[in-house]
Formats: C-alpha cells, structure tokens, sequence
C-alpha cells in the first residue's frame, strides 16, 4: 500500500525535483517504509511504500526492460503470481517479485485493458517515456482514491488532496456545486472535489494524458441485468466458495495481518473463513456507552471461531480527533463513523500492519433496511388508492403520545416516501438536506444555483437496466454511496495510521455473483442477506445471523447536545462562519435550537454543517491555510 504523486508537462522541461518531494512527502503516513522518485523530460513521479509484499524488493518507481516507462502503483494485485507466469510466457522479464513491475508489463501487454487483468484494489500511474503519455487507472469499485488537476501546461496527480495542494498552480476555489451535493448525501461525489481545480478518477476509469489532451473511459460495469438460474442451495454454495477464494487470496502477506470484528454478519463471515486457513488475530473496539458498543457479540465470535482476539475501550474525543480528520479527508465528509473508524484502525495498527474487513457486504447482498423499505413501498403503492388515501387520514387523526410519536413520524415518513417514484424515493430516503430544507438554509451564491445534486444518483438508479427496485437500489449504493462514502471513510482513516486494509467482499468477483442473483435471494420478506446468511449456517454463531444491524457509530446527537455544544456554537455562528453567506444565519441558530431543544434530530445535518465549516477554515480560508490543522482549527473554533 503506497501514496504515489506525479507532475506531467506538455514541454520536456525537468520537473521541480524539491516541488515533486514536496508532493511526495505529504503522503508520508500512507507509506513510511520507503521513498523514491523518478525524473525525466517533462514528467516526475513520487511514491511513499507501506511495504507488505516484496518488502525488500520492489522499490518505486518500477521500470520495464528497456527504462521506458515507468510506474508508481498504490494498493495489492491478488492475482499478480498467476499474470506473472502468463507475462513471462510471453517474453517479458522481471528485476523484482511484487505486483507493480507485473502491473507495468501487463500495460505494455494488454495497454488500456490492463485494468481487466487486475484483481485487487488499485490506482497506479505509468509514465511512457517514447510517447510522453501518462495513463492513470483506479480499481473497479474505488477502494484506492486518484485525484488529478489540470495546470498551465500540464497535469499533477496524487493520492490525497494534501499532495496536490503542494503545487502552487492548483486552483483552491471551493466548487459551490460539490458543496452542495456534499449537504445532499454527507460526501462529495466523484468525479467532483471540493475544490474547484481538483477532480477525482472515478471507479473503473481510465485517464490518458498526452500533451495536454486528457481523455477518461470507464472499463468496467456491473450488471444487474443478466440473473443465473440456480437452485438456492447451488447459491449458497457459489457464494460461499467465492468468497471463501476471495477471503485466501488476500491472505498473502509477508507482514503481519490481521482483521476488524464487529458484531456483524459480514466481519464474522470474513472471519470465520479466514480461521479455516490459521490462525486469526482479531480487533475490536468498544465504547463506554453501551448503545454503541458490539464488544460482547465480537468477543462471543472470537471465541466460537478461536481467534487471538484483541479488544480495546475507547472514550471517542472528537475535539481530539477532528482536527487530524479533517486535515487528512482535505474535502467535508460528513460520516461520524469516521471517528470509530480511525480509533479502531490506529489500535489494529500497534500489532499489525494488514487488517481484513467487512466492507461491501450491505451493499452486495441487500443488507440496509433500506431495501427492505424499497420493497415495501412498491407493494404499499399497488394498494388501491381510496385505501391508501384512509391509512394517510387514519394516521394524521391519531392521538399524541411520546411513545407512538416517533413511530407515527416514521410512518409518515414511510407513506410519504412512497408516493414518490422509486428513483427519487430512493434520493429522498439518502438525502441529508432535501431541496425543501436547502431552500430554508441557503444563501448568497447557494441560493442562486441551479445544479440538480440528485442526478448522477438518480440516473444510476433509472439506467441500472433492472427490473427490480431493489437491484436498482444495489447499483446505486454500489456506485455512488459506497465509493463516495464508505470506501474513503476506511482509506483515509486506516491510511491515516499506516495500515492496510482489505475487503473480500469486494473482490469483483464477489460483486458480480452478487448482482447475478435474483432479488429473492438477497432479501426474503424482511430478512437482509437472505443467500449469505443461509451460506453461513454453521460457520458463526445463530444469533449473529438473526441479531438486527447496528452501523459503527458514535453519539453525536448526544455529543452535540452536550460537550460539543459550545463548539458547535463558536463555529457555525461564529463571524468568520456567518460571514461566508452562504447559508441563513436564522436557518442555522434553529436547526441548532430544535436538536438541543429535542424538538428534532438534527444530528447529521449540524454534523455535516460542522465538518464543511471546518474544512473551510482549514483549506479555504487565507488567514490559516497555511498553518497545521490543529492550530488552524483551535483558532476558529475558540468559544468566545
């Protein structure tokens, strides 16, 4: 696992050798094992290794034979032994046993196919000297991040935004419209940044670069279209063979390898099939509040599969934290789970350097309510209207209680929902702030956009070309909620601390079985991940194929209420805060007063608006751009 960075020039002048160290450096904790470079006319690249195969070969930038071309490559190829023999058939000949120099050669193989070859996670840079052209590719669902920016006369890329922020040419204007996409869904989708100079690779693209021309194309799609015909019980077995070949493959490790455990089916499953090849470390982290803690069903996992299990209590300190967060996501991200994230990941790390997690189990075998809510809402929709229209009445005449009052409001909520197209149900059940609530809360130059925030979502949602909604569904969190949110959440947060992390489930192959299986095998009635849950029988226990989901998060409506609430007021209502326009400063102080009130949960939203105005003090801001993140933030955020 690396950080890699790069400058290409339309001219063949060299490149800033101390502009490129610059850039390099700043991606120290992704890769403090090793450093190189490469320089030559009119390009330079920059690689930080986090070394965990080939650990003593292997150093970056990796040449072909002749010294043409070169690569910088971020991430693990699992197939790369099997492409090895099959490029060495061929004719080609390697200096190391790692996986980039294979990447390299099967680029001057199979050229803008490679990526097709690869199995794994990945985002990679290879300079070709003769025909001065970069070419940069991401893996197929974005576990590996790519940011590039065009400049005057060239392009510069890199891992993380604090790498391209090293190049004075990179233009530092926020993108309004990211802005307001990031208030819609808590992330700022690729390919957009928050910065108007600064784009993201997305997930299954390629990007050609040549003499200032740049062209992408996506080589990879996910099809939900073409449904195998298969007995349950043939499913159940496919699905737990591939990933159980999933789970082997990213074993492969020359240091030492651990994995995240939660509560949950999917670390469990992940677990378990990791205990059928050895011995297993696990990792769990617990809080002081009981609500937000899993550590007694992690534990009761670790002892059923007889892991090493590794167990840690933490007092989650945003104040803390935030600050390190803030400056190491470089755009607003709005997930609280972030902070557990990172905690969990720094503990991993004092015993191991490679971590395996549950991540993308949701999102291929239906596993949020969510879809469950889509299913619903379609069956809801066929009841005769005149029906429908007495439910709505019956539930508006109800009496008051505390008890009945959230469950009616989630009622209503749900019948509202419904009404609405699948597609825009689908944007209104993930949206943060809707069109309505943006309209109470914008301002100045928000105000005045146009932009519809919702219609790459929701055109993943119509162009799924499937017939059920809950496929649809699947596709859209596949592409946008999942690369977007979780994928960067866990990079960022493992990166953080120099850990690697995997995710089997994720594994293409994983993905594609997944999608090819009809709806009824991935939910059944109410029951999430009806076919991994069947496959699973036996191998963990009963009650955590039976116990409802808990996501990994911490108490910010608590927090929010309580010990952050003086600093939730010094930044959101701050001068410097209010001063930007962009939102009514009315709209804020009552979004604040109703959630401390009780009078709504806002939550989320405060969060979101919590973590842009961070960002902005932090990036934006000229007064305190320059300084480290803890100073930049303390100074804005001091209460009065």
């Amino acid at each position: 696992m690396c950080g890699i960075a790069g400058i290409v020039r339309a001219d063949d002048h060299l490149i800033d050798e101390e502009l490129l160290q610059r850039m390099g450096d700043a991606l120290y904790h992704r890769g403090p094992d090793d450093a190189g470079s490469y320089i030559g006319a009119g390009a330079g690249l920059a690689i930080r290794r986090l070394a965990v195969i080939d650990v003593r070969g292997s150093h970056q930038p990796i040449h072909n034979e002749d010294r043409t071309r070169w690569i910088v490559f971020n991430g693990e190829i699992y197939n790369f032994r099997e492409l090895r023999t099959r490029l060495l058939d061929r004719g080609h000949r390697f200096y190391t046993e790692g996986d980039a120099e294979v990447v390299l050669h099967a680029y001057q193989e199979y050229g803008e196919e490679c990526p097709q070859q690869l199995r794994g996670m990945f985002a990679f840079a290879i300079w070709d000297e003769a025909r001065r052209e970069l070419f940069l590719a991401r893996d197929r669902v974005g576990k590996k991040p790519l940011l590039f920016a065009e400049v005057p006369g060239g392009l510069v890329f890199g891992s993380e935004f604090r790498s391209l922020l090293m190049h004075p040419d990179v233009d530092r204007d926020p993108d309004l419209s990211a802005i307001d996409a990031y208030l819609s869904f808590g992330a700022v989708p690729a390919p957009l940044t928050a910065f108007s100079g600064i784009r993201k690779l997305e997930p299954g693209h390629t990007l050609r670069w040549n003499a200032g021309s740049l062209r992408t194309a996506r080589y990879w799609h996910l099809d939900f279209r073409a449904k195998v015909e298969i007995s349950e019980q043939e499913a159940a077995e496919r699905v737990l063979d591939t990933l159980r070949e999933a789970v082997r493959v990213r074993l492969i490790s020359e240091v030492p390898l651990g994995a995240f455990l939660s509560g949950g089916v999917d670390s469990a499953a992940v677990v378990a099939l990791m205990a059928e090849a050895g011995p297993v470390r696990t990792f769990s982290i617990g809080f002081e509040d009981d609500e937000y803690s899993e550590l007694d069903e992690a534990r009761m996992l670790a002892k059923y599969v007889g892991s090493e299990h590794h167990e840690f209590i933490v007092r989650p300190d945003a104040l803390e934290v935030l600050p390190l967060l803030v400056d190491h996501f470089g755009e607003p991200f709005a997930d609280s789970s972030a902070i557990p994230t990172y905690y969990v990941a720094r503990e991993a790390r004092r015993q191991v350097t490679v971590a395996l997690n549950g991540d993308g189990g949701d999102e291929c075998f239906a596993g949020y309510e969510r879809y469950v809510a889509m299913g619903l809402a379609e069956l809801y929709r066929r009841v005769p209207k005149p029906l429908r229209t007495l439910t709505e009445r019956t539930l508006a005449r109800l009496p008051e209680s505390k008890r009945r009052k959230s469950r009616r409001a989630d009622v209503q909520r749900f019948v509202r929902a419904a009404s609405l197209k699948a597609a825009d149900r689908y944007v209104n059940w993930m949206a943060l702030f809707d069109q309505e609530r943006k309209n109470d809360l914008y301002a100045g130059a928000l105000s005045a956009m146009r932009a519809d925030a919702a219609k790459d979502v929701k055109s993943w949602f119509l162009d799924s070309g499937a017939e059920d909604v809950v496929d649809a569904a699947l596709l859209a969190d596949t592409m946008t909620y999942l690369p977007n949110d979780l994928l960067v959440k866990v990079d960022i947060a493992s990166m953080a601390v120099s850990l690697e992390a995997r995710s089997p489930f994720l594994d293409h192959h994983v993905v594609e079985l997944a999608a090819s299986l009809p709806r009824r095998m991935k939910l059944r009635g109410l029951t999430t991940k009806y076919i991994l849950k069947r496959a699973l029988r036996g191998r963990v226990p009963s009650s955590c194929l039976s116990r409802p989901k808990r996501g990994f998060a911490v108490p910010i409506g608590k927090w929010l209420r309580g010990p952050m609430l003086p600093f939730l007021h010094a930044t959101l209502l701050s001068d410097r805060s209010q001063g930007r326009g962009l939102f009514k400063a009315a709209a804020v102080r009552q979004l604040i007063d109703d959630h401390t009130g009780g009078k709504r949960d806002h939550a989320h939203r405060l969060w979101a608006l919590l973590m842009l105005e961070l960002w902005f003090a932090r990036f934006i801001d000229s007064a305190v751009s320059q300084r480290p993140a803890r100073e930049a933030l303390c100074a804005v955020t001091a209460a009065p």
